[in-house]
């Protein structure tokens, strides 16, 4: 009797299954906003699976508290998958867990993403254990549980047994067809959409054994080789082998300092709200340096750090993992270390702790003389990290001022964070006045952090020419990566508050590149698209460092000297996503059935299929990318 009680199932075995079947529907309307009903059976299918497995292994008397289990920790899951999804907009595979105690620095930019939605992943847990303690308390202290069965026994166990064999042979079948299917998908969300999202976690993980982790194997010349043909093979310029590039040398041992402002997006600067100038100071940069309106975010799961890691090394994120986590155990090549080579001292300012994002490593890695955090800046509590951007720039100056009063040429990296999320700026920094229909938005907080932000700079510049910097400086600014979200601010309040097209993806990705040069008279607007792998390229043109000569290899390109340009995304888009001169594209299951969207109208092109070659070529130079940083050396 014994044994055939043990394969009987209880109640509990088809209430959590469904429980947790709708809570994974839910993640698919919260995820993708609908539900692809062609699809449900790839999210119930593990389900199945995973309780019929329990049903086998475990005995009678703890089956019941397994399945409830079960249910706490996918709940756990699916919510902390939603706020993920919500703070970075792309579906998280377990990757992600390597980044989790990341999520405590940031905890107010995370709780603010948090929507009320999400807690519906615990309703039935809280009703449960609601009706469980009514019910002990109506029972009184007496009652003693016991083991609950959920229900009378079925009339036969051989149905029971069919329904066990049904879940496990059958879930598993469909789970491996749906992981089969799904591989052969580029674009990462249609794969999370049609495989459902326990087994996507499974091709994730397929494609990182494939990968072979983070070591390469084989010979990185051979790989050089190999990007070096690829990237001759695309049109980025016309101009014959050896010629000389465009203001080659014309900076040739300035300073640098490379400001990477917290996400800031491009769509701010040249506009005015009720009068009032959002970014005086940018604009005015971007009046007298080279400024490119057309560049575009790349960062993969590091976002900030992912950014400094591509400004400085050219060399694309892997896409599941911050680079500061995967590879700071690498010698990278990168401009600092560079620079370091022909007589520069390098340091990095940043107002956070170091350990955040792994920087204690990574900047070692890049090749920093030495780095200043937070310990190092007179904290005057602007916000959860601590320093404002004033007192970035004020230790900044007077550390870089007395290498130059030594004589030693620097660069220098100040990574901004006062117009980090949730873009809360204390009454008494606040530069500009929000009319009452942006006060208390998540639109106005952005612009009002954007503006001081710009405001900021503007101290360092002053901090500068006081100390006698400026006229010996190359000051570079970037954005790190988009600041608003589409489910946050939809891109018509955006279109009604400044009068401008917005677009919930290239806007959001635009991000603003300015190069300002000693002696430069008069700015040009350089319209070339371009992304944060351009940025050192083009810096190691003004400083007359020929990357070739040097045996430096770069993904991305001087945006200076080149006609024509395509630059890739992986992450807050699938793999295959790129940018060019005219269009965005995305692809869907494949390059045919992907989208694409004219750069300059912000309107959907129909016929794309002349781009299918840059497409082509992208996939290729990602998966080059990743061969060579794999195969660099470790430390």
């Amino acid at each position: 009797m014994n044994k055939q009680n043990n394969r009987l199932l209880p109640l509990q075995f088809y209430v959590v299954a469904g429980l947790v079947w709708l809570k994974l529907l839910l993640l698919r309307v919260l995820f993708f906003e609908r539900i692809a009903w062609e699809w449900i059976a790839m999210d119930l299918a593990p389900v199945l699976l995973i309780m019929g497995v329990l049903t086998v292994l475990l005995p009678r008397r703890m089956k019941t508290g397994a399945y409830w289990s079960f249910n706490v920790i996918l709940s756990l899951l699916l919510f902390a998958a939603s706020v993920y999804f919500n703070h970075f907009g792309s579906v998280p595979t377990y990757l992600a867990f390597y980044e989790l105690n990341q999520v405590f620095q940031v905890k107010e930019s995370v709780e603010s993403t948090i929507q009320p939605v999400d807690y519906l992943f615990f309703a039935d847990l809280v009703i449960v254990a609601t009706l469980a303690g009514i019910r002990r308390w109506q029972r009184g202290p007496a009652y003693q549980s016991r083991s609950y069965s959920g229900g009378t026994r079925p009339a036969s166990s051989r149905i029971q047994l069919v329904v066990i064999l049904v879940a496990i042979i059958g879930g598993g079948l469909l789970s491996a067809y749906s992981v089969h299917a799904a591989r052969s998908i580029t674009n990462e969300l249609v794969q999370a959409e049609s495989a459902g999202f326990l087994n996507y976690e499974l091709v994730a993980a397929l494609k990182a054994q494939e990968d072979n982790g983070l070591i390469g194997t084989g010979d990185i010349n051979e790989t050089v080789a190999k990007i070096n043909n690829l990237e001759a093979s695309y049109p980025y310029s016309s101009k014959p082998a050896g010629t000389v590039p465009d203001y080659f040398g014309s900076q040739k041992g300035k300073n640098v300092i490379v400001i990477q402002l917290e996400a800031f997006q491009n769509f701010p600067l040249h506009q005015s709200l009720d009068g009032q100038e959002l970014t005086p100071v940018l604009n005015s940069l971007a009046g007298e340096g080279f400024y490119f309106p057309q560049v575009y975010q790349q960062i993969g799961p590091g976002n900030t750090s992912d950014a400094e890691f591509m400004s400085n090394t050219s060399i694309y994120p892997i896409g599941t993992l911050a680079m500061s986590t995967g590879f700071a155990d690498r010698e990278l090549p990168s401009l600092p270390r560079l620079l370091r080579s022909k007589g520069y001292e390098a340091y990095t300012f940043h107002v956070n702790k170091i350990g955040f994002w792994n920087r204690n490593e990574l900047y070692p890695a890049l090749g920093f003389n030495g780095y200043y955090d937070k310990g190092d800046f007179v904290n005057d509590h602007f916000n959860s990290f601590g320093a404002s951007d004033e007192q970035l720039y004020i230790t900044a100056v007077d550390k870089l001022a007395e290498l130059n009063r030594q004589g030693t040429p620097f660069y220098a990296q100040l990574v901004t964070a006062s117009s980090h999320h949730p873009f809360k700026v204390p009454d008494s920094f606040r530069r500009i006045t929000m009319p009452d229909s942006l006060e208390g938005t998540m639109l106005g907080d952005y612009l009002t952090a954007i503006n001081y932000t710009d405001y900021a700079v503007g101290t360092l510049i002053d901090g500068l020419k006081q100390q006698g910097l400026w006229d010996n400086t190359v000051l570079v600014l970037y954005g790190d990566h988009f600041g608003l979200q589409p489910q946050d601010v939809p891109p018509e309040q955006v279109e009604e508050a400044l009068g401008i097209p917005y677009d919930s993806r290239i806007s959001r990705f635009n991000i603003p590149l300015i190069v300002h040069v000693p002696g430069m008279t008069g700015g040009q607007e350089i319209e070339r698209t371009g992304g944060q792998l351009d940025i050192l390229p083009t810096v190691a043109n003004l400083l007359g460092l020929d990357l070739k000569a040097e045996g430096f290899t770069a993904f991305g390109h001087d945006l200076l000297n080149i006609e024509r340009n395509v630059i890739g995304m992986r992450y807050y888009m699938p793999s295959g996503s790129f940018f060019n001169d005219e269009i965005m594209f995305v692809p869907g299951k494949s390059f045919a059935d992907g989208t694409a969207v004219s750069l300059d109208t912000l309107q959907p092109v129909a016929d794309y299929s002349q781009y299918e070659g840059d497409y082509n070529y992208i996939l290729q130079l990602l998966g080059l990318s990743d061969e060579y940083v794999k195969l660099l050396p470790q430390r």
